[in-house]
């Protein structure tokens, strides 16, 4: 059984780390993202966190936006301890409010008139003041474009604080205490319409909060190896589920390079792979790589349990859970093999590829309730992998974004093509057809996403865009084949950009190659009738249909 996780990506030892309290905005990870692309490590956690339950202390604080009103009952707080930790914070509109109603609950209040867009505002800067006052615009022209998004905005100036920064409708667009390194902004820098954010951002985390921008992947790697080696032990053995993906191929390539042969790539053929999908995945990790693979033939078994499942959330579990149990009967393989080779240890640990959007997408301030979806990486697991006995997880990816991630595969010397593979959820097809998973929907699926990606490649696109696949509506709908009626599946399309997952648009396809598409899909897959193609952004949708 798998117990509870042991970290193993713990970077605040090594790396200077600038906490993002989240308020549910939905552009929260975009402060994660534009820090470090200043090679600053950033990490986000829930605005509800007891900052005494850290083993870590951040060099600096930032309070992200939200949709709540800091004056409401039921609106999320931060702990009151950040503000005696003495180190710089910065508030972004709800965060900003958050800083003003915590020394006066007047000082925040409904406006007169939403202000949503782009603003002009004017920075101030102050005479007489201490140089942190002005140090957060520190470069930035006298006025500037920036994007707001709020309805409240503070009608006082908060006790202590300073005007930094205005507009016609909001005053104190910007404040700055005048003695200690808090600062306020009601406009959003993270956003890549404020045409001074990252220098904004570059000036809180550089020069206010003083930390180091030493976050590179090269400088991760090497202290990755170290950690794992030391975290592992000598003689443990650890085995670890590999997809062909680039999160799973990077995380197996890291585990080889640190601890070598006892590693054990574990590739489960769940029945809800894409053609040819386990040939490929030997090819590129046995062969090419050198990887221990061993593959499990498990699709009898999946399809027995999902039969007759429908709802997204219990197909996730049980996937989840049935990866588990094929993964522990292994691991009692694998550990009677070793007994027979010297100095070979216990299987005692569990790799996961999880990366830094799954954590996000599967916590939030409000808890379980709020969760849009639970993650094969995360909540989708069953409850036996958090119960403190047996197998420890290890997820040495799970602090990056999935351009850190193929970055870092680039380090490792994983070719091109693999690195710019795009991902393939845990749960396979499973999620990919919208009703009950049968061999005859997943063949179905299989066949139109092999058409789909491939005409993609033919066509020279494939690497524009981050993710694309085929998956299948179970509704029915009337389609003619020659001079027969035929009563088939219905084909979804869906293909997006990106650049970290949490937020993707739907990629604009040439009219012409979309159309050659959705016309050979129902004339090439016996069973599928109609071809749509999914426009929905990420938000309002998520990028698996389920």
């Amino acid at each position: 059984m798998v117990a509870k996780l042991e970290e193993v990506a713990a970077p605040h030892s090594t790396f200077d780390t600038i906490l993002v309290l989240d308020f549910g905005s939905q552009t929260s990870h975009l402060i994660l993202r534009r820090l470090r692309s200043l090679n600053v490590y950033a990490e986000m956690l829930p605005c509800t966190t007891k900052l005494a339950d850290l083993p870590w202390k951040p060099v600096g604080i930032v309070l992200s936006g939200g949709p709540s009103s800091v004056y409401d009952e039921v609106s999320p707080h931060v702990d009151p301890a950040i503000f005696d930790m003495g180190v710089p914070i910065l508030g972004i509109c709800y965060g900003c409010q958050e800083i003003a109603w915590r020394i006066n609950d007047k000082n925040v209040q409904r406006g007169e008139k939403r202000e949503y867009g782009q603003t002009d505002v004017d920075i101030l800067t102050l005479d007489g003041q201490q140089d942190h006052v002005n140090r957060l615009f520190e470069g930035v022209e006298a006025n500037t474009e920036v994007t707001m998004s709020h309805f409240d905005k503070l009608v006082h100036l908060p006790e202590g604080f300073v005007t930094i920064a205005s507009t016609p409708s909001t005053p104190y667009a910007g404040i700055a205490h005048k003695e200690k390194p808090i600062f306020g902004i009601q406009f959003h820098p993270e956003i890549s319409h404020t045409k001074r954010g990252m220098d904004i951002l570059g000036n809180f985390a550089t020069k206010i909060c003083k930390a180091r921008d030493n976050w590179k992947m090269e400088n991760f790697i090497e202290k990755e190896i170290i950690r794992i080696r030391k975290l592992v032990g000598e003689n443990a053995q650890v085995i670890g589920a590999v997809s062909g993906g680039v999160d799973s191929t990077v995380a197996a390539r890291l585990m080889k390079e640190a601890i070598g042969d006892r590693f054990h790539a574990i590739l489960v053929d769940t029945g809800l792979m894409r053609l040819n999908e386990c040939e490929q995945v030997k090819k590129s990790l046995s062969d090419h790589l050198n990887i221990n693979l061993t593959i499990v033939d498990g699709a009898e078994l999946f399809f027995s349990r999902l039969a007759g499942v429908t709802e997204p959330e219990a197909k996730r579990k049980i996937i989840g859970g049935t990866f588990i149990d094929l993964f522990e009967k292994e691991a009692i393989r694998i550990e009677e093999e070793a007994k027979h080779t010297p100095h070979a240890g216990k299987v005692e640990w569990f790799l996961q590829g999880t990366l830094y959007p799954d954590l996000i997408e599967s916590l939030s301030w409000k808890g379980p309730s709020a969760t849009i979806k639970s993650h094969h990486n995360v909540g989708g697991l069953p409850a036996r992998m958090m119960n403190g006995q047996g197998l420890k997880l290890i997820e040495p990816l799970r602090e990056l974004f999935k351009d850190e991630v193929r970055e870092f595969g680039r380090q490792l010397g994983i070719h091109e093509e693999l690195i710019m593979r795009h991902p393939f959820p845990g749960p396979g097809i499973g999620i990919r057809i919208l009703g009950e998973v049968t061999p005859e929907r997943v063949e179905l699926v299989r066949q139109a996403d092999h058409i789909f990606i491939s005409s993609i490649r033919e066509a020279g696109i494939y690497n524009e865009m981050s993710q694309a696949f085929a998956a299948l509506d179970t509704s029915r709908a009337v389609g003619v084949m020659g001079d027969s009626r035929e009563y088939g599946y219905i084909c979804i399309l869906r293909a997006v950009s990106s650049v970290d997952f949490m937020s993707a648009e739907p990629y604009a396809f040439d009219s012409k190659l979309i159309l050659k598409i959705a016309n050979r899909i129902p004339n090439e897959v016996h069973g599928i009738t109609r071809v749509v193609y999914d426009y929905t952004g990420k938000p309002p949708g998520t990028i698996e249909l389920e």
